[in-house]
């Protein structure tokens, strides 16, 4: 089964382990129970269906969507970055309440790793493994800024390969000023060359 194709089948699931734990947004979506969603991020489209009891289902293809949400797939991982700012990347046709109630969610609805582990190894290695792993994830991202910097700073200084702007700009400038000096100096030759009456 292809990852297009598995998705639509989890995420419900997914979403509906979030919604379990959080009445307050079953309470806000079952306010639009019936209403299908369709996520639209071209070769990837997903259909969800909000049953009753304020949790999702995987909607069937004939049932018109009552919104529609569209988004490039390369803006896919920028929205999973920040997804305060999910929506400003899609464009929302249809039920604008449905859309703000969506809109809403996936700004709030969070995944408390914790929770779910506790209940395999307990409160406390649960903390301290989600801890050791958010810990792991901020020393790879800081590894690779870190790298990031060193090889720009080879590029810029020590193996000139790049420029920076700054000096980009200062040699335009240098080579604008040359050019007014150049043709200053050619007025005065042509002056002086010219036959003195």
């Amino acid at each position: 089964m292809t990852p297009s194709a598995l998705l639509p089948a989890i995420l419900p699931a997914a979403i509906n382990h979030l919604l379990a734990q959080e009445p307050w947004a079953r309470d806000k979506l079952a306010a639009h129970a019936g209403k299908v969603a369709c996520f639209d991020a071209g070769l990837l489209n997903i259909r969800l269906k909000v049953a009753p009891g304020g949790l999702l289902e995987a909607a069937e293809p004939e049932i018109p969507a009552a919104v529609t949400i569209r988004a490039q797939a390369a803006d896919l991982p920028l929205m999973l970055q920040n997804r305060e700012r999910a929506f400003s990347y899609v464009q929302i046709e249809g039920d604008a309440d449905f859309a703000n109630a969506i809109s809403q969610l996936s700004q709030t609805l969070r995944w408390e790793a914790e929770h779910d582990l506790s209940r395999l190894v307990g409160d406390i290695a649960a903390v301290r493994i989600v801890g050791g792993a958010r810990a792991a994830a901020r020393n790879v991202q800081s590894g690779a800024q870190s790298l990031a910097a060193s090889v720009a700073e080879y590029l810029l200084e020590e193996n000139p390969t790049l420029l920076r702007p700054q000096a980009v700009s200062d040699f335009g400038r240098e080579v604008a000023r040359m050019r007014d000096d150049v043709e200053r100096l050619a007025k005065r030759i042509e002056k002086l060359q010219r036959p003195q009456s």
